[in-house]
């Protein structure tokens, strides 16, 4: 039987596995689903249409799955489902999709959502991401893995952070993050690739050689249009994975232009 609260409310109509853990005056609504290990400090308010994966833990005042920030939303029964081994620190906020965002949040594994992080509605946050304190998504964001959001940084709706990028905290991005990038600023500009974190996670140095050079290809102007500057990338990188995500993500749909290079380093 799950462990709950004598002051915990749970509504019915909630799937709770056996051994989840609901601490002093948490809410949790109808329609909520808490899987295997979750546990619910104290204080705690899940609900909506909420699944929530596999030993998850969520600290005091987190507010998962209310209705969402969106004046357009008109209470259709979107979704947020969360995946598994994530830590949700105190006051974070995760809100549902809606029926523009094809009606459903969707954040990945293992991931740490620090103090007062806020994901919006209709966002798609990958797996192994960090949002430091205060860190904010606006709707409709997308967050590739690995990526790092430093605190009190902001990302403008519609935005797309690549795979292991890096945003400095108290910093806008109102552009799209390409992969294995750092962004800093007040308007976020493109600083070059995210060596450290590419080292850290393992990449091997011909993995980092080759996106040191993709960078230099990719953001001099001196060289075609942007369409010949990714067919270079791919002649001169046939091989390289890191340079193939990269192509990718700049050659997919998307609803807002690259951030650029403010002052680009080559160091590291």
């Amino acid at each position: 039987m799950p462990d709950i609260h004598p002051t915990a409310i749970v509504e019915r109509g909630t799937e709770i596995a056996a051994d989840v853990v609901i601490g002093p005056y948490c809410i949790v609504g109808s329609g909520v689903v808490l899987e295997a290990g979750v546990r619910l400090l104290s204080h705690v308010v899940v609900t909506g249409r909420t699944r929530i994966g596999e030993g998850c833990q969520l600290f005091p005042f987190a507010s998962i799955g209310h209705r969402p920030q969106d004046l357009k939303y008109r209470g259709e029964e979107s979704t947020l489902v969360i995946g598994e081994r994530n830590i949700i620190r105190e006051y974070v906020t995760m809100q549902p999709g809606t029926v523009g965002g094809g009606m459903e949040t969707a954040v990945g594994d293992d991931c740490l959502f620090m103090a007062s992080a806020h994901v919006a509605h209709d966002c798609k946050v990958g797996n192994n991401v960090v949002m430091a304190n205060n860190a904010t998504i606006g709707g409709h964001v997308v967050v590739g893995d690995h990526a790092i959001l430093g605190g009190l940084s902001a990302v403008h709706q519609f935005v797309r952070i690549g795979v292991h990028a890096m945003v400095g905290g108290m910093s806008g991005v109102e552009h799209d993050v390409v992969p294995y990038a750092v962004v800093v600023g007040d308007r976020a500009r493109l600083t070059g690739p995210n060596f450290i974190g590419l080292r850290r996670r393992g990449f091997s140095r011909d993995e980092i050689e080759a996106v040191r050079g993709a960078y230099r290809i990719l953001f001099d102007p001196g060289i075609g249009t942007l369409a010949q500057r990714l067919d270079r990338l791919e002649r001169s990188y046939p091989e390289a994975t890191t340079v193939k995500e990269l192509v990718r993500f700049v050659r997919e749909d998307a609803s807002r232009p690259l951030c650029r290079p403010g002052q680009v380093t080559d160091g590291a």
